[in-house]
């Protein structure tokens, strides 16, 4: 539950350390690496819920067809669990890459697209993708964030994490993960999405490479890819010396400016996430990098961030903490005054979840203890924004994956909106957040337990040998110190005891002393800088008086000269006398065991007389040992014998006394042994070397009768191995078993899904008819239709609506307001279509187009078939011909009126034309001038002008030509019996549509 590295001091020791709970020491270049060529290619997951449809086709239709994007993509989206699911169908219309549904246990192929299958979690793992069934109740799943951490465990840094639109916190645990793993991760820009929730949670952690719309993630994913996979594999895991040069500058650029040394870290870790800002900044090399590092502090505050990837989570490793509650946490409170306090420290604690789990840990043995302990648990870390997360206990919905319901219901509370849960304040209280740097600052002390979770796997060798003193300085004695699974104690054995192997956790050895710098050796404490130095701790007043006092009691006992007082494993406690003489310290590192320091022909029967006494509990005498001692050898009596220490629990009950006392027989005794000659001497007498040969003889039986009994205990725990084996074995046939049986009903339901398939297939071939036989219907009829959605973006139009609107299939999605149309008069469509969605009444209203022809809009409500609107529907019905009609139907009826009036009239009235030509004649006429209709018809109306006035007359018709209105005037007519008829005669011209004059009609009166 730590972070990735945390940072160090302005000293030339590192400050802090990277934090990445559970992860695996061993570098994820090389992981990758052992990928086959086939499956070595980047794996981009994208998650979304509520407005993720949008996102996805604004995400695909950016993608370039021919761009060789060489990678994958999984598509996890919040699917209805009881419909089925068209998402795969509709991708596939946006882009030219295959799309698939996910079936379980596909091979990921590079360029295709993986879609979610509904009602399943989806997880990934050596290049495959599988299906599980959901878990948590419907309205708590968080596909996303199951998906994410699992392609993160797989892939590592070819993992890329894309959160688009959607409601709640689902992605934000996922994006962690990827970027705990050394992968990218990108989130939609909130104000391109319909729903901001999911980015804005993972925008929050401020792990987040790029935040951008879905149309420009494509180009920034294609460049970030081909920047940081398109080199040879592995190539960042050979650090050349140009490459250490330029880390040890950006060490130098990261101390100035953040007061954190890195140089102590693990080269490669560094190196993977400087390796990690130039694929994000798109920089080859990394003294160009440097320069960059140089140009922008911002540049250093992004890398510096990201040396600070918090990876943590809710009991992470279940085992092991389920492994610390039942060896550990007991023992915290056993023995225990009401008043005293138990105290846990937690270094390196990133946002507090493993340090909230550790005090819901301690809370719940409390309360079922029923014990009033005071309860004090310090969190401390270098990441000032961690803290305040830590300090706010706020977590995102998706930390109840973690949590079993118990849990989650006792210490957790859920906010208003359901996307956070707070944790709750008796929770709270117990905790104390602090920043602090594990190495530079000083510790806790007086502590009974540390948790320490794989903080040590990113140190260097020399940090590693710093902290694990400084641990068992704080510790209290008898206190636990709790590491991460990758982690081990190291050459600090002697401060520790092993409670739990398999869970890391280890007990401190209450031996009286601190221990530092790995050579066993009791020393005052030397800390690191900052770390007041202090009396030692957990030595009683008197504890080196009373050692003193027991050896040199057993010693005299046995009036020996020299001796030292050892544990099981032959560490020296304490030296007596004049030692030299048999020990001498070895070359290299300093080493105080008295098996390693022994002389010549004394190890080895010290070895085997201390196995001895420690397996059975009883003194072991072994006289007359050569021992080579300066070029000669001198003869000297061993013995090995328990000594009870009388301490209680938290201690060694038992140590062992070594004696060594020079032999009473000189050199030149002839009981002298064979080995402390070099070579047989003839002269020497048969009986000695038979003596001596046999003492040898006696020795090597003894060592070689406690190597079998070694060998007979090795064998019975390798039996007893064996049987736990035998024991697995058959629970794993058992779950062979199992797996046969939920083989067939995979396979009943495979069935089932395929007879549902078959219907499915049947109805969209169904559907995909109806929808032909819609758009012929829709085209044939010739009727403009536009489909608009609730907010007017035009969802769907036929063809024959685009001679009155300007639109093109791109404007699907468009609001219906931004197109252009070609209608007269008529600019409120936008409010019209309004009117009818907020009243539901259908409204109808007549348009007129540029071409000049005539249009019936309709705008109606979408309603489907659950009576749910929708939108609208406008429609265009062509009208022209109506019009027409309507116009030739009134000019009929008009001219049917006048018609009647002609007829009627007593008046001459006549039509005609330019040219003199009459075009009508009335009755009136012919009753005047005596002419029948049919006579005047075909007659000039020249004939009926005296030729006197026929000059004037045609001047008139000319001015009337030029629709030039005059008043009435008298003139003369011909009868047809030639009387001279006086009459009042009134011209009007009649114009056609074009505007042109092209008859003259009269009225003529008759006077007297």
């Amino acid at each position: 539950m730590k972070k990735k590295p945390a940072t160090a001091a302005d000293t030339a020791v590192p400050s802090a350390v990277p934090r990445d709970h559970g992860r695996s020491a061993a570098p994820d270049s090389e992981a990758a690496a052992r990928l086959p060529a086939e499956r070595s290619f980047p794996i981009v997951g994208l998650g979304a819920s509520a407005g993720g449809l949008a996102a996805f086709e604004a995400f695909f239709r950016a993608l370039p067809a021919d761009s060789g994007v060489d990678m994958a993509f999984v598509l996890v989206q919040h699917l209805a669990p009881d419909h089925p699911s068209i998402l795969t169908e509709l991708i596939q219309r946006y882009t030219t890459l295959p799309v698939h549904e996910v079936t379980d246990g596909v091979t990921v192929q590079r360029n295709s697209i993986y879609v979610i299958p509904p009602n399943r979690d989806l997880a990934f793992l050596n290049g495959t993708l599988h299906l599980l069934e959901p878990v948590a109740p419907r309205g708590q799943r968080l596909a996303i964030d199951f998906f994410f951490r699992s392609l993160a465990q797989d892939q590592h840094e070819r993992a890329i994490a894309i959160v688009l639109s959607g409601t709640g916190s689902d992605g934000t645990g996922g994006v962690r993960e990827i970027k705990g793993e050394g992968g990218m991760v990108m989130a939609q820009a909130p104000d391109s999405t319909d729903f901001d929730g999911m980015p804005r949670n993972a925008i929050a952690t401020g792990m987040v490479d790029f935040v951008l719309s879905p149309a420009e993630m494509p180009g920034e994913l294609l460049a970030y890819c081909g920047h940081a996979f398109g080199r040879a594999p592995n190539a960042s895991s050979r650090t050349t010396t140009g490459t250490s040069a330029a880390l040890h500058k950006i060490f130098v650029l990261l101390r100035a400016q953040t007061g954190h040394d890195f140089s102590q870290y693990k080269q490669t870790t560094i190196a993977r996430r400087v390796e990690r800002r130039q694929a994000v900044h798109r920089i080859q090399e990394v003294d160009a990098y440097v320069r960059l590092l140089q140009q922008s502090p911002g540049e250093v505050d992004a890398l510096f961030l990201d040396l600070l990837i918090g990876v943590t989570s809710f009991f992470r490793d279940p085992e092991a903490f389920a492994a610390l509650e039942a060896h550990v946490i007991p023992s915290l409170f056993a023995n225990r005054p009401a008043d005293a306090a138990v105290r846990v420290w937690v270094p390196a604690c990133s946002s507090g979840e493993e340090a909230y789990s550790i005090a819901i840990l301690l809370i719940e043995y409390q309360n079922a203890a029923k014990r009033n302990c005071k309860l004090q648990v310090f969190a401390t870390d270098i990441d000032r924004r961690a803290i305040d997360c830590a300090r706010i206990g706020r977590y995102p919905a998706s930390v109840a994956a973690d949590l079993t319901p118990e849990r989650l219901a006792r210490f957790f509370t859920l906010e208003e909106d359901g996307t956070h849960y707070r944790i709750q304040k008796r929770v709270r209280d117990v905790l104390v957040f602090s920043e602090q740097n594990v190495v530079r600052d000083p510790p806790f002390s007086r502590l009974d337990l540390i948790s320490c979770r794989n903080l040590l796997i990113y140190l260097g060798g020399d940090l590693h040998k710093r902290l694990i003193p400084l641990f068992d300085y704080a510790l209290r004695p008898g206190g636990h110190l709790f590491l991460g699974t990758s982690e081990t104690i190291g050459d600090f054995g002697s401060l520790f005891s092993t409670v739990d192997r398999k869970a890391k956790i280890y007990q401190d050895r209450d031996d009286g002393h601190v221990r530092l710098g790995g050579g066993g050796r009791f020393l005052s404490p030397v800390l690191p800088a900052g770390v007041p130095r202090r009396a030692p701790r957990r030595t009683a007043p008197n504890a080196d008086s009373r050692l003193r006092e027991l050896t040199e009691s057993a010693l005299l006992q046995h009036q020996a000269l020299a001796g030292a007082l050892v544990n099981d494993r032959g560490d020296i406690l304490y030296l007596h006398g004049r030692t030299g003489q048999y020990l001498e310290l070895a070359s290299g590192e300093l080493e105080t065991n008295i098996l390693k320091m022994a002389r010549d022909g004394l190890n080895r029967p010290l070895g085997v007389a201390l196995r001895r006494a420690v397996a059975r509990k009883e003194r072991v005498y072994q006289p007359g040992l050569s021992v080579k001692t300066n070029g000669d050898f001198t003869l000297v009596d061993l013995t090995v014998q328990p000594v009870d220490t009388g301490r209680g629990e938290g201690g060694e009950s038992v140590v062992f006394l070594v004696i060594l006392e020079a032999a009473a027989t000189p050199l030149s005794d002839p009981a002298l042994p064979v080995q402390a000659v070099e070579g047989e001497d003839p002269s020497q007498p048969v009986d000695a070397r038979i003596e001596a040969l046999t003492r040898e003889l006696r020795m090597k039986e003894e060592s070689l009768q406690i190597s079998n009994e070694e060998l007979e205990t090795s064998n019975e725990e390798l039996k007893s191995s064996n049987e736990e084996m035998q024991s697995v074995n058959e629970e794993l046939q058992s779950t062979n078993e199992e797996m046969e049986t939920s083989k067939e009903e995979l396979q009943s339901v495979n069935e089932e899904l395929s007879t549902v398939n078959v219907e499915l297939q049947s109805r969209v071939a169904d559907l995909s008819q109806a929808n032909n036989d819609m758009n012929n219907l829709l085209a044939g009829t010739g009727v403009g239709t536009i489909f608009v959605g609730h907010g007017l973006q035009i969802k769907r139009f036929t063809p024959s609506v685009t001679q009155l609107i300007n639109l093109i299939p791109t404007d699907v999605g468009r609001s219906v307001g931004h197109i252009v149309s070609n209608l007269l008069g008529y600019n409120h469509l936008v409010e019209d279509v309004q009117r009818v969605l907020d009243t539901l009444v259908p409204m109808e209203v007549e348009v007129q187009s540029k071409a000049d022809k005539w249009f019936l809009l309709r705008i109606r409500p979408y309603r489907t078939l659950e009576n749910v609107i929708e939108g609208a529907v406008i429609t265009f019905t062509d009208m022209t011909d109506m019009k027409q009609a309507q116009a030739a139907l009134i000019e009929s009826r008009a001219l049917e009126r006048l018609a009647v009036v002609v007829r009627d009239s007593n008046d001459a009235i006549t039509v005609q034309a330019l040219d003199g030509r009459i075009l009508a004649w009335n009755p009136g006429a012919q009753r005047m001038y005596g002419w029948s209709e049919a006579e005047a018809l075909a007659m000039n109306i020249r004939d009926l002008i005296p030729e006197s006035q026929r000059e004037a007359a045609l001047a008139m018709v000319r001015q009337h030509s030029r629709a030039e209105v005059l008043a009435p005037y008298h003139t003369q007519r011909i009868a047809k019996d030639s009387r001279i008829i006086e009459v009042w005669l009134t011209a009007t011209t009649l114009i056609n549509q074009a505007g042109e004059v092209y008859a003259i009609a009269t009225t003529e009166r008759a006077t007297t």
